[in-house]
């Protein structure tokens, strides 16, 4: 056994007065080679992309579920999955010193699903993740996960063509990466902060189905996030294409 000092630097994104906010901590104790902060951090990056897709499952379950019990009562249900990426404009003031990003680019997979009844009014959920970390402000890695519940308003023009115009309330979840990790001998070491969001959510799309029940559909969706201060803008467009299935008669 050594005596060791461990010193751990935590790394918050600039807060909406443009500070940088940095917290030390340091813990003095005896540690043995199995609960040296190196092993902790090598394990939480390993399952840090299993934790970000665990979510993504457990969201898209609980779509699923919810489709699924509604079916008796449903004219139609339609899942999805595409990619797409964001918009979002630029900081255009000069009175902070550490400028927020604007919240734009990157590849984002999405699946979705919703469930229609009779007179083309139903409901749908969606998920949208970063497929790789941005690098906030060229220092930090980050990835955002976008999720939304909506009612959704689906009119068909002639058998191949549809449309769908939907609007709801959801959640952003802001992932910001310290690969030196933040450690503490009870909880060990994490390797990332969340930043949680409110969000309401409005968007629409173009469904072609161009064989059987097969469909494309081109769509677009905007955010309006609060209190997103880590970015330029409370506004965030996300605009992508997908390909889906409709089960039941269109």
């Amino acid at each position: 056994m050594t005596a060791r000092l461990i010193v751990g630097f935590a790394i918050r994104a600039p807060n909406s007065d443009g500070e940088m906010i940095l917290r030390a901590q340091s813990v003095r104790g005896r540690t043995t080679r199995r609960n040296q902060p190196g092993s902790y951090i090598h394990k939480h990056e390993r399952t840090d992309k299993g934790a970000v897709l665990r979510k993504f499952a457990l969201i898209t379950s609980a779509c699923t579920v919810l489709l699924f019990a509604s079916f008796a009562y449903a004219q139609q249900i339609d899942v999805a999955v595409g990619d797409s990426a964001l918009l979002s404009s630029k900081y255009t003031g000069s009175s902070q010193v550490y400028l927020p990003p604007a919240e734009k680019g990157g590849s984002y997979p999405n699946f979705s699903a919703d469930v229609i009844f009779k007179n083309r009014i139903g409901f749908n959920g969606e998920v949208a993740v970063r497929a790789q970390q941005g690098l906030y402000n060229n220092y930090q890695g980050f990835r955002p996960i976008f999720y939304d519940f909506n009612a959704i308003f689906a009119p068909r023009f002639g058998d191949k063509i549809g449309a769908e115009f939907m609007g709801g309330i959801g959640g952003e979840s802001i992932r910001f990466y310290n690969p030196s990790g933040n450690c503490s001998y009870l909880t060990g070491c994490s390797t990332h902060i969340s930043s949680n969001h409110l969000l309401a959510h409005v968007g629409g799309g173009i469904r072609y189905y161009f064989w059987h029940s097969f469909f494309v559909r081109p769509e677009a969706h905007l955010y309006f996030i609060h209190n997103n201060t880590q970015f330029s803008s409370d506004y965030v467009g996300r605009v992508g294409a997908s390909i889906g299935y409709t089960f039941g008669p269109r």
